[in-house]
């Protein structure tokens, strides 16, 4: 099968997923990118859709949750009597909703949310449509499929609008894919018509779809931070499970293009607002409550399984990213040997809904039944150790179904799997540079007892092992006994009498402060400019960008008009870059209003480094969640119609900025070093990732990027070059 990375307790007692309320207009990113437009049409009842580029794409079928291979396995572990199959299924057929005799229940106007409430009659169809598809599916009575059947007729044939207060769009979202789900399984079904079939794919696509895609465009028309991940995960579950039984190449796409790139929390790069040592990744929701934080990862676990049954991994996309969430939100779950919650690691994380400085307790420990797919997933599938993720399964194991309605649930009889991959080396190796020390961190190997950490200078083959680390414990380790000069590093797991099983590629590190970018911008002409620090990171010159008067008599420098003139760098030009010194000399002409940016380095509003002046500060400001969520250290006001070399440096979580070589002001508190905003792809000098802020007017040269924070001495001698 086809396998692209596509780059770039008990439960709370809710079903709602409330956003918390309105919230003004969100600012306007300068990012253009966005979903794709609402398809019109119908669906086929074929497997092959055409996408917009004309490619045929052709969808396996059954290939939601659970493909034909899968049903093999259940029935195949079933018929041998083996754990934990048997007691998976002993939870399904012991399932109030998996029983025969009861008619459906279907209404005209389905409404979630606000007067008239009774959504809970779809809750209890679907979750029945859904379980008794299965038990035909694992036993193959056909009683059951035959009385599945008649619930999704008779939703199709009654059921014209899905409507609400906001949570129409969770009702969207989460029984969309429910009903998609339980429709696929039944498409093998020779008692399930073709026409109704179609007619079921005509059903979503009117009503479910609709809302899901509006939802991810515009969020109801609130800022953006005002939404947590989980309501855009609900609707990019349901539109990749739509877009998939309906043969819908077009819908299944608008959700991957949204998952690797959206601007929303339920996106990639935003469900795990950060990622701490060991590849522990905070979810955006830990914060907030239990319930919601496994309710967004359980979504999250689905969309990545529909997809990677479709050849698409979600599930490695950005090194791990899920796993790293479901690592952090497990261990959140989980209780030490003393009784007491787990303390793990936290940025300060701040949205339109407030300030949050730790982990939450609410709800905790919640055992919705989500952990399945990701366990079987990444230790079972790929070979990677998840120690937590693996104790939370084990302790909910079998998984049976909550009376909410938000999980399909049952994911031990359906996902569980023997492994299909030993001897996995550990992956994922990390060498980030954070307060002039080596912070480590990996994927460890699943059937490694412990892993050894290595350390050898740069080109040579001659290691020294430097610690090792028990399978149980964090993958992480930070060399505080190493300074200067280049270094790599490699991890081996070992068995439990020390012998090497496998070894990881190398991680190279520099402790020299390297320079990784130098733009001298003197070249004078054409619309390059030229990268001089040997990586050839050029920079282009984008609108009213030209050349002016240097510092220097005879030079000459960037000119940017404050209209529309910038420069544009590569694609990840901060790219595990922890330590930094960013600096360059600005001549600034001023500006009318607002802040301009001398630089900024993201992928949207939402994700951002940035050095902005403006008529009251200069200020260096980082985030991962919109202006709410920014870090910063500022200063007065940029003088301006003079030539001032600026800069920053960031060591550890000690931010400074200087001016002509001085250190103006400083703060020890900013989290977020570069690499925690991935491969940022819109890097600018002179121009915001907000599109309303004003360009910078003025000129720029010698503009530098060091691998390493930089001491006042020479930050000093830069400010006297």
């Amino acid at each position: 099968m086809r396998r692209a990375v596509v780059t770039g307790g008990t439960a709370l007692g809710l079903s709602a997923c409330g956003s918390g309320g309105g919230g003004a207009n969100e600012a306007v990113s300068a990012d253009s990118s966005g979903g794709a437009s609402t398809p019109t049409g119908g669906g086929s009842t074929g497997g092959t859709t055409t996408t917009g580029t004309g490619t045929a794409r052709v969808f396996t079928h059954p290939g939601l949750l659970h493909t034909e291979a899968d049903f093999t396995r259940m029935r195949t572990q079933l018929a041998a009597g083996r754990e934990p199959w048997v007691s998976g299924l002993r939870a399904l057929t012991s399932s109030g909703r998996a029983q025969l005799g009861r008619d459906p229940q279907p209404v005209v106007t389905a409404i979630r949310g606000g007067d008239g409430e009774n959504f809970r009659a779809m809750v209890e169809d679907v979750q029945r449509a859904y379980q008794l598809a299965l038990r035909w599916k694992v036993t193959g009575d056909t009683a059951y499929a035959d009385q599945a059947v008649r619930y999704i007729n008779a939703w199709v044939t009654t059921m014209t609008s899905l409507t609400g207060n906001g949570d129409r769009f969770l009702a969207a979202g989460i029984y969309g894919y429910q009903w998609a789900n339980a429709a696929e399984i039944l498409r093998t079904y020779t008692g399930w018509s073709a026409a109704d079939r179609n007619a079921c794919q005509q059903w979503l696509l009117a009503h479910f779809y609709p809302l899901q895609s509006s939802f991810l465009k515009d969020h109801n028309g609130t800022n953006i931070t005002n939404q947590w991940a989980n309501w855009d995960l609900v609707c990019l579950v349901g539109m990749l499970a739509i877009g998939v039984f309906a043969d819908r190449a077009d819908v299944y796409q608008e959700a991957l293009d949204y998952f690797h790139r959206g601007r929303g929390n339920g996106a990639s790069r935003h469900m795990v607002y950060a990622r701490h040592p060991g590849h522990m990744g905070q979810w955006q929701e830990s914060g907030r409550d239990q319930g919601h934080s496994t309710l967004s990862l359980g979504m999250a676990g689905y969309l990545c399984e529909m997809a990677w049954n479709q050849g698409d991994d979600l599930y490695g996309e950005d090194d791990n990213r899920l796993l790293a969430g479901a690592e952090y939100v497990a261990k959140s779950n989980l209780k030490d040997a003393a009784g007491a919650f787990y303390t793990l690691p936290f940025y300060l994380y701040i949205n339109r809904q407030g300030t949050f400085t730790a982990v939450s307790d609410g709800g905790r420990p919640n055992g919705r039944p989500c952990w399945e797919p990701i366990y079987n997933h990444y230790v079972k599938r790929k070979g990677l150790a998840a120690p937590w993720v693996s104790a939370l399964a084990a302790q909910l194991r079998p998984e049976g179904n909550t009376w909410l309605g938000d999980d399909l649930s049952f994911g031990t009889l359906t996902f569980s799997r023997d492994a299909d991959v030993t001897r996995v080396a550990p992956t994922g190796l990390q060498a980030i540079v954070r307060g002039g020390a080596v912070q480590l961190s990996w994927w460890g190997s699943a059937d490694a007892a412990a892993h050894a950490v290595l350390r050898a200078p740069a080109g040579s083959s001659t290691y020294t092992e430097l610690t090792r680390v028990s399978a149980g414990g964090l993958p992480t380790w930070t060399d505080s006994a190493v300074s200067q000069g280049r270094w790599q590093y490699q991890v081996r797991a070992l068995d439990g009498a020390g012998a090497v099983l496998s070894t990881s590629a190398s991680a190279a590190v520099d402790l020299d402060a390297p320079l990784l970018l130098s733009l001298p911008l003197d070249d004078g002409q054409g619309t390059t400019a030229r990268d001089v620090g040997g990586r050839q990171r050029n920079g282009a010159l984008v609108g009213g960008a030209s050349w002016g008067e240097g510092r220097k008599a005879g030079t000459k420098a960037l000119a940017l008009d404050g209209a529309s003139g910038h420069l544009a760098l590569p694609t990840g030009v901060l790219a595990g870059v922890g330590d930094v010194t960013i600096a360059g000399w600005v001549w600034w002409n001023g500006v009318n209003r607002g802040n301009a940016r001398v630089f900024d380095f993201g992928s949207s509003d939402i994700t951002y480094l940035t050095l902005l002046v403006s008529n009251d500060t200069t200020r260096v400001s980082v985030t991962n969640t919109t202006y709410f969520g920014e870090q910063s250290v500022s200063t007065g006001p940029l003088a301006k119609g003079r030539w001032v070399h600026l800069a920053m440096t960031l060591k550890d979580r000690t931010c400074t900025l200087h001016v002509d070589g001085t250190a103006a002001a400083s703060i020890t508190t900013m989290d977020l070093a570069p690499y925690q905003l991935g491969d940022t792809t819109q890097n600018w000098l002179g121009r915001a990732q907000y599109g309303q802020d004003p360009y910078f007017n003025g000129r720029l040269q010698d503009f530098r990027i060091y691998g390493g924070a930089l001491s006042t001495a020479q930050v000093q001698a830069l400010a006297q070059g």
